[in-house]
């Protein structure tokens, strides 16, 4: 296969715009376990910035490309069954609750155990949910500087259920899933290890081939684990979408370890854009980083560099996603291009059941 990336009009590349044609076949619908792997069987490609040379490898063996006094910093957040029936053949994802109490949602359409979207939504209609709940479009959600053409996406909207909504969604809800190709899979197939605080509509899936086997290895060879919180949204960003608003929390103890890991020579190592997006969130000009919790509007650009975050291990990504903005600020423009016309190349799977990318 000849990985071909540029920008749509053939330009020099920006990592916000990482135009490439993705094959059917190499988009992962089923987990791993499903294949006959166990979870951190997957394959990785590890980018090293140091010479701008590539490896391949699993993930199971990680701890090769780490060393003792570097520090791994995990999303905690566990996935909802953030997907719910509406009458009427539609589905509705709950994907962020925002400042003011109210959500943003996404309109799909069911295609065979997946979804696509719904574009005929409209400021006002009500969907009827399971159970005598409901949800009102009240505006459409316009990222900052996106102009306003096309259909609505991501609506603001009011969500009505009776008593508690993560019960609720137990009850009502399934897991987000995308493509009529997409698994009928259960809410723990889209759950990590290290999920223990409920609150995202999708899995922070860079995490997602840890086992606890692996963590116990990379402790014992001295490699730190700490966590921090970010509640994740829908993942089905249209190209060139910039992140919206998310819920995160960094512990003071996770600041404290960054900081130390940094100072002694270790390395401070995203698992997920979720993760550089919290400590990029909190981290001073000189790359100190803080507790901190609320909600985070910071998107990690070329630009504006990173100053907490070393490394990272995350998923490989959609063409032109805002995701891949934030990998060209840590990676540099000319390994980001060369470790996906190596992942195309050599045949990496795509989403959330897929395989990782390592760039330290």
């Amino acid at each position: 296969m000849t990985a071909v990336l540029a920008t749509p009009d053939g330009e020099a590349l920006d990592g916000a715009t990482l135009d490439f044609s993705l094959p059917d076949e190499l988009v992962a619908t089923a987990p791993p376990e499903a294949r006959g792997l166990d979870r951190d069987g997957v394959r990785l490609l590890v980018a090293f910035r140091r010479d701008g040379s590539l490896s391949n490898t699993t993930f199971a063996d990680l701890g090769r490309f780490l060393r003792p006094g570097d520090l791994l910093v995990v999303n905690t957040s566990a996935t909802l069954p953030a997907s719910v029936p509406a009458h009427g053949g539609l589905l509705v994802h709950l994907s962020t609750r925002t400042r003011d109490g109210s959500w943003l949602v996404e309109l799909r359409r069911p295609t065979g155990a997946g979804s696509v979207a719904y574009p005929n939504g409209h400021v006002g209609m009500v969907l009827a949910l399971p159970a005598g709940a409901s949800v009102k479009l009240v505006a459409p959600q316009r990222p900052v500087g996106k102009v306003a053409a096309g259909p609505t996406r991501l609506w603001v909207a009011h969500v009505r259920v009776h008593g508690d909504l993560h019960d609720y969604l137990h009850r009502h809800g399934h897991p987000i899933r995308y493509g009529a190709d997409a698994g009928d899979w259960p809410l723990a197939a889209y759950q990590t290890v290290f999920a223990n605080e409920p609150g995202s509509a999708e899995m922070p899936s860079a995490g997602r081939a840890f086992t606890p086997r692996l963590v116990t290895q990379l402790v014992t060879r001295g490699i730190g684990v700490s966590p921090i919180v970010l509640h994740t949204g829908v993942s089905s960003q249209e190209a060139d979408e910039p992140p919206y608003a998310e819920r995160y929390r960094v512990p003071a103890v996770t600041a404290q370890r960054v900081n130390s890991a940094r100072a002694t020579d270790g390395r401070g190592i995203a698992v997920g854009t979720t993760v550089t997006r919290a400590l990029e969130t909190t981290a001073d000009a000189n790359g100190a980083v803080h507790a901190g919790e609320g909600w985070t509007e910071h998107v990690v650009s070329p630009a504006g560099g990173v100053r907490a975050v070393d490394g990272i291990i995350t998923g490989w990504h959609e063409p032109r996603a805002s995701h891949l903005a934030l990998l060209e600020a840590i990676a540099g423009r000319d390994l980001l291009q060369r470790s996906y016309a190596a992942a195309l190349a050599g045949g990496y799977r795509w989403h959330q059941f897929g395989d990782l990318h390592l760039i330290v």
